[in-house]
């Protein structure tokens, strides 16, 4: 059974830092991509970033240089590491898993990606909130 189970979520200040984990299995991790997507209220999801099975990295034009996505096959967990927060951060954050399109799919419209959002699993979701 796949299951993707995200952690690290909480409340930090402006310029603060989190660190969310995303837990598979069921699955090879390493044969597949995850994205991190997220969704504040009232607005659309949006893909954050993406790492493929070849490790290729890709993020979203708003990190710009802040967020940090990594893979550790062997625990099975991938990581996005967020500094230099910002209140427009504040969403729910996602992982997803893509066995079918292990390359990570997206459409790129200069510094903005849309990372496709047709995958195979996804995790509950974990909350950031960035507020002082």
């Amino acid at each position: 059974q796949v299951q993707l189970v995200e952690s690290g979520g909480g409340l930090v200040q402006p310029g603060g830092s989190l660190r969310l984990s995303c837990d598979a299995s069921g699955f090879r991790l390493e044969s597949s991509a995850i994205l991190w997507f997220r969704q504040a209220p009232g607005k659309e999801r949006e893909g954050v970033s993406c790492i493929s099975n070849r490790g290729d990295i890709y993020y979203n034009g708003f990190v710009k240089g802040r967020f940090t996505i990594s893979r550790d096959n062997a625990k099975a967990t991938v990581y996005l590491q967020m500094n230099s927060l910002k209140p427009e951060d504040t969403a729910a954050y996602y992982c997803a898993a893509s066995t079918s399109q292990p390359h990570c799919a997206y459409i790129r419209y200069g510094d903005k990606y849309q990372f496709s959002d047709t995958v195979d699993s996804w995790g509950q979701g974990t909350q950031v909130t960035v507020s002082s």
